[in-house]
């Protein structure tokens, strides 16, 4: 009773505008025309999962951040529900869906993580943005040097900025 109530006391305002300028920036048409990323729901949920994927990477370097960490996953999942029924997607079967969503986006966190260790996100990018298709090179840089140049200047944004939804150019 204790956790259901925690869950219907929730904050559903907490990590509003963060959520709503990740996907502002997921949406941003650049990825789709000079990156190559493909225009469909799965290249949009791609990319706003890469985009949102970095924003993670960078909360959990900040102990501090853990609550906006999850209060940032919960939001992604109070988001693709409706986006999944609205795409015609049954009742029955959603929530095995938005599972396999937070599943990709497991995995997309950690091809994320290794890649910007190893200084080569380029395997994470042909893996989660173009489903193993090759894009050509200089769209593969595009998104390559954008979300680079947007890792670093979020490792230069303090949190509180961040929480409020400013996220770097």
């Amino acid at each position: 009773m204790t956790l259901l109530k925690r869950l219907l006391r929730r904050d559903r305002s907490e990590a509003a505008e963060l959520y709503a300028a990740i996907v502002a920036r997921g949406r941003q048409p650049h990825w789709y025309a000079a990156g190559a990323v493909p225009d469909t729901i799965d290249g949009r949920f791609d990319m706003i999962a890469a985009i949102l994927s970095l924003v993670l990477l960078r909360l959990e370097t900040q102990p501090e951040s853990a609550a906006l960490n999850t209060a940032l996953a919960e939001r992604f999942v109070d988001d693709m529900d409706p986006q999944l029924r609205q795409i015609g997607i049954g009742d029955l079967v959603v929530g095995k869906h938005v599972g396999r969503m937070m599943s990709m986006l497991g995995g997309r966190l950690g091809a994320f993580r290794d890649g910007l260790a190893a200084g080569d996100i380029d395997t994470a990018l042909r893996r989660n943005l173009y489903r193993g298709e090759a894009p050509a090179d200089a769209a593969l840089a595009h998104v390559r040097d954008s979300l680079l140049a947007f890792h670093a200047g979020l490792a230069a944004t303090p949190m509180d900025v961040l929480a409020k939804g400013d996220l770097p150019e």
